[in-house]
């Protein structure tokens, strides 16, 4: 009976400490700064609440720029990658391709499977393979190739395969052809958006010089840094649409949804593990009705 009741005891406890155990996410971005407009929010609460996240941008950005590039640019956005890392509480590697010339190559998968396996990822985020960027949607062409290929022993076989297949998701997009972005999971971000701001404008190269440039607004970005931040935060300050705002129904309760003023959305991926909802609310521990 005594042995029993030590079963019983060290079997719930084993059950306790699976379920406790800190989750394991990977977010690929093309260039470094995508992961962190893609999922910037949800990966801070997820660092908040104790799990780990890990960036891996697939290039390193080495053409984004209006006066220069190579080199002496790639160094400048993987310094600022790990600066931004660090405001996000997240990991972030950038891989060394070059910025406008991805390609969903055999090399460059085994590099995403390799990560994959190695972060021993229970959720894998990408871009959907439809964009207006030849990289973001390559990014997710290579993402899709790894999602079986991480469990096949024989594939990349000096990284052990993963014992389980991840869940699989996209970020949110609003491109619309071939069809919309639907969001299986949207989350709300409102009580960190002022640190996704700040950590994004760790990237300041590409918000604060590049992407004005290449909008012809580079002459109202501000000096100071309160107003860059500022300046920041209403560039990429979306309503969340009638679609997200559905999903955000469903995980917070419709008070919660029409009071959320920034969200990020997430669409399962039909090549990875099909979570149920239940499994979804253990992998977005933050959503609650």
């Amino acid at each position: 009976m005594k042995n029993i009741s030590l079963f019983i005891c060290f079997f719930f406890t084993v059950a306790l400490i699976a379920q406790d155990k800190p989750l394991n996410v990977i977010v690929f971005g093309a260039h470094p700064d995508d992961c962190d407009q893609d999922a910037g929010g949800t990966s801070i609460l997820f660092a908040q609440m104790g799990h780990h996240v890990k960036f891996v941008a697939l290039t390193n950005g080495d053409a984004g720029h209006q006066d220069m590039g190579g080199g002496e640019l790639a160094k400048i956005r993987i310094a600022e990658a790990a600066e931004a890392g660090k405001r996000f509480g997240v990991e972030y590697t950038v891989l060394d391709n070059h910025d406008g010339e991805l390609m969903p190559t055999l090399a460059n998968r085994l590099k995403v499977i390799r990560e994959i396996r190695k972060w021993d990822a229970d959720l894998v985020i990408a871009p959907r393979p439809n964009d207006y960027h030849p990289d973001h949607r390559y990014t997710g062409v290579l993402v899709q190739d790894a999602a079986y290929m991480v469990i096949v022993p024989n594939v990349a076989p000096e990284v052990p395969p993963l014992q389980k297949n991840p869940v699989f998701m996209y970020s949110e997009d609003r491109f619309q052809k071939p069809s919309p972005f639907e969001p299986d999971v949207a989350v709300i971000i409102d009580a960190v958006f002022d640190q996704k701001i700040y950590a994004m404008a760790a990237h300041a190269s590409q918000f604060f010089e590049w992407l004005p440039w290449t909008s012809g607004n580079l002459d109202k970005v501000p000096k100071e840094e309160k107003a860059r931040l500022e300046f920041l935060a209403n560039s990429r300050s979306f309503t969340p649409n009638e679609i997200t705002r559905t999903s955000l129904k469903k995980w917070y309760g419709e008070n919660a949804a029409l009071n959320a003023r920034h969200a990020e959305g997430f669409e399962i991926c039909e090549y990875g593990k099909q979570p149920t909802d239940e499994e979804l609310l253990k992998l977005f521990p933050m959503l609650k009705k």
